[in-house]
């Protein structure tokens, strides 16, 4: 199976579709008028397509078990065919399009297997994925054509180099991911004055996104959420909120954690954990989304 742990939940809808022809136009009047001899057709047949959208993990060995949260199969009669449309949503990691379309396809086959003893000629048509929504397709036009990227580790032990800094790679890797690059990174110690002072440089020089790594814990040396604050305009506590919330899921700790994030200018800071795995959670949680922030500060809409 894929793995999705990294993923965050958000609401995904599936529509598909199928087609069932009959042979005769006396098989539309019975089921019309409840006369197949197995009973409702569409009733026993929206029973099986609901059980289906549920169930599809167990039958396809790739797919999640997830919560299906709303289901709907609709049947609409056009002369000798029946079209059957099945909506499902979730609010999860991962889509729902195979879970619709099982439903359709258990659907067609309960009402064939309904209908076969008055009709022998019967086809089932047309499965198809009609329309899905959610997850990080609905999200490509937030990414920026081009963004100057700043990243400024802040450790003592790094910047004297006693240790080597593994951060900076992680945040690279995912960057790249959406077409980022790191224009320039450095590494300084956990002083105040000297993080402000980078950070007011790198603000000059127009880096329009600067990622400040280490520093937001609880120890003495912390001091990076103490040093970036006083230069905002416009603090944005939804991206750590987020953030937090996406590493409490994963660890207790994360809720130790004081990162911040805003606005300094045209020039958003967000202050990062300094270890490769808690800066690896903290970008999965808010990236790609929070580049629409980008869009959103320029009053462009959607």
């Amino acid at each position: 199976m894929v793995n999705i742990t990294h993923k965050s939940n958000t609401l995904r809808v599936a529509v598909a579709s199928g087609t069932i022809r009959v042979s005769k136009p006396e098989t539309i009047e019975a089921i019309k008028n409840r006369k197949v001899p197995k009973g409702d057709v569409f009733e026993f047949s929206r029973a099986a397509g609901l059980l289906a959208c549920k169930k599809t993990y167990e039958v396809v060995p790739d797919c999640h078990p997830l919560p299906i949260e709303f289901a709907s199969i609709i049947f609409d009669i056009i002369e000798l065919t029946i079209k059957i449309t099945v909506e499902v949503q979730t609010v999860y990691k991962t889509g729902v399009e195979v879970e619709a379309m099982h439903g359709v396809m258990i659907t067609a086959l309960t009402i064939y297997d309904m209908l076969k003893p008055i009709d022998s000629h019967i086809q089932i048509t047309d499965i198809q994925l009609n329309e899905k929504k959610g997850g990080k397709t609905d999200m490509n036009y937030a990414y920026p054509s081009k963004l100057p990227v700043a990243v400024v580790i802040c450790s003592d032990r790094i910047s004297k180099g006693e240790a080597e800094d593994m951060s900076g790679a992680v945040i690279a890797e995912i960057l790249e991911k959406f077409q980022l690059t790191i224009d320039t990174q450095t590494v300084i110690p956990d002083e105040i004055e000297i993080i402000q002072q980078e950070a007011k440089k790198l603000i000059a020089a127009g880096y329009q996104l600067i990622l400040f790594t280490g520093g937001t814990g609880l120890s003495v040396r912390d001091v990076t959420p103490e040093a970036i604050r006083p230069l905002l305009d416009k603090e944005v506590p939804g991206i750590m909120e987020t953030a937090r919330s996406y590493g409490q899921q994963r660890t207790p700790y994360a809720m130790l954690s004081r990162g911040i994030a805003g606005f300094a200018g045209d020039s958003l800071l967000i202050t990062l954990p300094g270890s490769p795995k808690g800066v690896a959670e903290t970008m999965q949680a808010i990236f790609p989304q929070v580049l629409h922030i980008f869009s959103v500060k320029k009053g462009a809409t959607h």
